[in-house]
């Protein structure tokens, strides 16, 4: 049991012919043996008070007992379950993890992972680009092993076009979960039958990675009777509203920010300078990276990984051309998430980031608004996809907000 506190390592107890709660309590035989231990080493003696917490824990944990059953079959589950355990293996996070360790912490205290009487559900919101993934990644990481089973369904937006690939998702959740059980499904309503009848008894954990349609969580977590007592769903999103209409309370989604100015230098510098000393650039143009990458990860890790090994010279040049037109790694992946905008949050957006990036909320409404826009809606959902953000009366664009020309009434209208 201090191997299990102090080194993480998971315990299964096998209780061979004595009930388990004779251990806890303890009784019977373990009571006496206590009772000689009280009497020699004193019934207050931390040894002693050590020695009963132990078996109360160890008693408390699920794991085997045997009484009449049939050992051979005992010893063939048993085989089976820690033959699973040791399949589980982490997940390759990042190769630098900068400003991760803290927010694990916090997910963790959100995630309530010492209570097993509930179910809970919680979301991880932010931008394209910004680390949900690694973040989700290493929260599983840390927390996996003390649960029954455990998924982690990465890219579930863009393996899920249609039903059919719903299908092959609740496939592979359910066969990695339910290890060595052959399951065929034909069907997403099928796979939901399937997945509330078999997980429903078991404590796992799951995390549903890039999620961007209701649909997706309506078959693979549709709600929380569908999983035992103890579990932890865990879905990361760029639209904010999603969670909500899943039923996700704000107190369990967790926004995930840019980093704080020296955790993106130190971000930036691992990949830019990878522990070199031959070259030495001007504060000025590192300054200017940082700025351009307005802390975003994938920003800091693909601008230092380009301007690794090059002299000031081709830092300058590459600056003032990313100053004219964004990195198209990056521009890319922002821009999945204005593609699937509907066509009048398209042109408020683009009216916005190139106009109106900075102004206030007020003007903005007033002014768009007047050109006969649904500013209101279109600026909330805008919000709720991560593609502008609000604070202190002012409307601001996500990093490289901005990918093309005005369009539309507005365009018209200032023309």
């Amino acid at each position: 049991m201090e191997c299990k506190e102090q080194r993480g390592l998971t315990v299964f107890p096998v209780f061979y012919k004595v009930d388990p709660r004779e251990v806890r309590t303890p009784r019977e035989s373990y009571r006496k043996a206590m009772d000689k231990h009280e009497r020699k080493f004193g019934r207050d003696s931390e040894k002693v008070k050590r020695w009963k917490k132990a078996l109360f824990d160890a008693g408390s944990l699920s794991g085997w007992d045997l009484k009449d059953k049939d050992e051979a079959d005992l010893i063939k589950r048993i085989v089976q379950e820690i033959s699973m355990q040791l399949d589980r293996t982490p997940l390759q996070v990042a190769k630098h993890p900068v400003g991760i360790p803290r927010q694990v912490v916090k997910l963790k205290s959100m995630l309530n992972l010492v209570s097993s009487d509930d179910v809970l559900m919680i979301g991880l919101w932010g931008q394209g680009g910004i680390g949900k993934t690694t973040l989700a990644k290493a929260l599983y990481n840390d927390i996996f092993k003390g649960f029954e089973a455990s998924c982690f369904l990465a890219n579930v937006r863009e393996t899920s076009k249609d039903s059919k690939d719903l299908v092959h998702l609740q496939e592979k959740l359910l066969s990695e979960i339910l290890v060595g059980k052959e399951l065929t499904l034909f069907s997403v309503d099928g796979g939901i039958n399937l997945m509330r009848h078999r997980l429903c008894r078991k404590r796992v954990l799951i995390v549903l990675d890039d999620v961007d349609n209701v649909k997706q969580l309506n078959a693979l977590a549709g709600g929380r009777e569908w999983f035992g007592k103890g579990s932890r769903i865990i879905i990361t999103t760029r639209d904010n509203h999603l969670l909500t209409v899943h039923g996700i309370d704000e107190d369990h989604i967790y926004e995930v920010k840019t980093l704080v100015y020296w955790e993106a230098l130190e971000l930036f510098n691992k990949h830019a300078f990878l522990g070199s000393k031959e070259i030495v650039i001007r504060r000025d143009l590192l300054d200017s990276a940082l700025h351009y990458a307005k802390g975003l990860p994938l920003a800091l890790e693909v601008l230092g990984s380009f301007l690794c090994g090059r002299r000031e010279q081709e830092w300058e040049s590459a600056l003032n051309k990313l100053a004219k037109s964004p990195d198209k790694t990056i521009n890319d992946v922002l821009k999945l998430r204005y593609d699937g905008l509907e066509d009048y949050a398209k042109e408020i957006f683009l009216d916005i980031a190139c106009f109106f990036k900075g102004r206030s909320i007020e003007h903005i409404m007033e002014v768009l608004n007047s050109c006969d826009f649904d500013t209101t809606i279109g600026v909330r959902v805008l919000v709720e996809k991560s593609l502008i953000t609000e604070g202190r009366g002012t409307i601001q664009g996500a990093f490289g907000s901005a990918f093309g020309k005005p369009i539309g009434k507005m365009q018209s209208s200032l023309a």
